[in-house]
C-alpha cells in the first residue's frame, strides 16, 4: 500500500481513525455524513499513535466493522513521531519526473531517516519567485516510516478491511476545519496561518494556511491533564516558533480546537490567555453536515473520520 498525499478519487469512502481511545469511522458523500460510528479501544493497543499489538487490534476492528456494518474499504489516517513534514523550496519544475527525481534529492538531507526505511510522497504548495525572477516552488515532503506503516496494515487487513489510502491526520483534520472563505493560495498578501490543534488520544497539532498544511506534530501535553492549559500552550508556542523559521511562513492568527477535549469549557479561554492568540472551537465537522448522527454520538470524535473520508489532499 502506497502513502499518498495526492488527490484521490475516493470521494465519499470510509474514513478510519484508530485513535489511541476510540475507533471512529465516518462517510462523508456530498458534504454530509451518511454513516458513523465509533466505538472505545481498550489500552495497550496503541501507544503514541502506532500500533502495539497488530492482531489485538485487528480482532477489535474485525468486531466493530461487523456491529456496524462497515464497508470494508477504508482510507486510514496516521499520526506519531514516525512521520516527518518538512517544507523545501527548489526551482520550479514542470516535468513530473524530473520534480519527483529532485524532491527525492533535496528529501537525503531534509528528511532525517533513511529512505529505504521511509515511505515517502511530497506535494507541491505553491509557487513564489527569487529576488533575481528565477520561478521557484513550495513543496510539502512527508516521509513516514515503513515498519510503523506496515505495523497498522497488518491489523487493518486482521480485520478483513482493505485500505483504500493511507493519509496524515493532520491534512484530514485542515480538510474538514478549514474555513471556506480559505483559499490554498499562500502567495494572497492578506493570507495568516491557522494552528489546528485536535485533542484526543494522541494531541494533534497542524498549521495550515487557507487548506494547505505546512507543519504538524503530535504533541506531548495531554488536554486532560492538570494544568494541561499551560502545557499545550507551551507546546503549541514552541511548534508555531519552528513553523516561522519555514520559508515563506505567515503570521499565525487564531487557534482552531477540535476532538473531545474541545469541549472542555475552560480550556479555550485558558490557552488563549496564556497564547495571546484567539482561540476558536468551530461545529465538530466545520461546515459539513453532521445532522445524521444519533443524539447519542459525540461529534468530536469524527472529526478526522470525516476529514480523511473527503478524499482530497488539504
Amino acid at each position: 500500500m502506497a502513502f499518498s498525499l495526492r488527490k484521490s478519487s475516493n470521494s465519499g469512502s470510509v474514513g478510519l481513525d484508530i485513535d489511541g481511545r476510540y475507533l471512529a469511522a465516518a462517510q462523508v458523500v456530498d458534504g454530509r455524513v451518511t454513516r458513523a460510528a465509533s466505538q472505545n479501544l481498550p489500552e495497550g493497543l496503541m501507544r503514541d499513535g502506532e500500533v502495539v499489538d497488530a492482531q489485538a487490534l485487528g480482532q477489535h476492528l474485525k468486531s466493530f466493522a461487523a456491529a456496524t456494518n462497515l464497508p470494508r474499504n477504508v482510507r486510514l489516517g496516521v499520526v506519531n513521531q514516525q512521520i516527518v513534514v518538512r517544507v523545501v523550496e527548489l526551482p520550479r519544475i514542470e516535468d513530473d519526473n524530473q520534480r519527483d527525481a529532485a524532491v527525492r534529492f533535496q528529501a537525503s538531507e531534509a528528511i532525517a531517516m533513511p529512505l529505504d526505511e521511509a515511505v515517502l510522497d511530497h506535494q507541491v504548495a505553491g509557487f513564489t519567485t527569487a529576488h533575481d525572477g528565477t520561478p521557484r516552488m513550495q513543496v510539502v515532503l512527508v516521509a513516514a516510516r515503513r515498519k510503523m506503516i506496515d505495523s497498522l496494515l497488518e491489523a487493518v487487513k486482521a480485520a478483513g478491511l482493505k485500505v483504500d489510502g493511507i493519509d496524515l491526520d493532520a491534512f484530514a483534520l485542515v480538510r474538514a476545519l478549514a474555513p471556506s472563505s480559505a483559499g490554498s493560495d499562500p502567495d494572497e498578501p492578506q493570507q495568516e496561518a491557522r494552528v489546528f490543534c485536535h485533542l484526543a488520544g494522541v494531541t494533534n497539532l497542524a498549521i495550515a494556511v487557507g487548506s494547505t498544511c505546512y507543519f504538524t506534530r503530535p504533541l506531548s501535553a495531554v488536554w486532560d491533564d492538570e494544568d494541561a492549559g499551560s502545557q499545550l500552550a507551551d507546546e503549541i508556542r514552541l511548534s508555531i516558533d519552528y513553523y516561522m523559521t519555514q520559508p515563506q511562513a505567515k503570521p499565525v492568527g487564531e487557534v482552531v480546537l477540535s476532538g473531545p477535549g474541545s469541549a472542555e469549557p475552560t480550556l479555550p479561554e485558558n490557552l488563549e490567555t496564556h497564547l495571546g492568540i484567539p482561540v476558536r472551537v468551530p461545529a465538530p465537522l466545520g461546515r459539513i453536515d453532521a445532522s445524521s448522527l444519533g443524539p447519542n454520538e459525540d461529534p468530536n470524535r469524527y472529526t478526522v473520520a470525516a476529514g480523511l473520508s473527503l478524499g482530497a489532499a488539504a
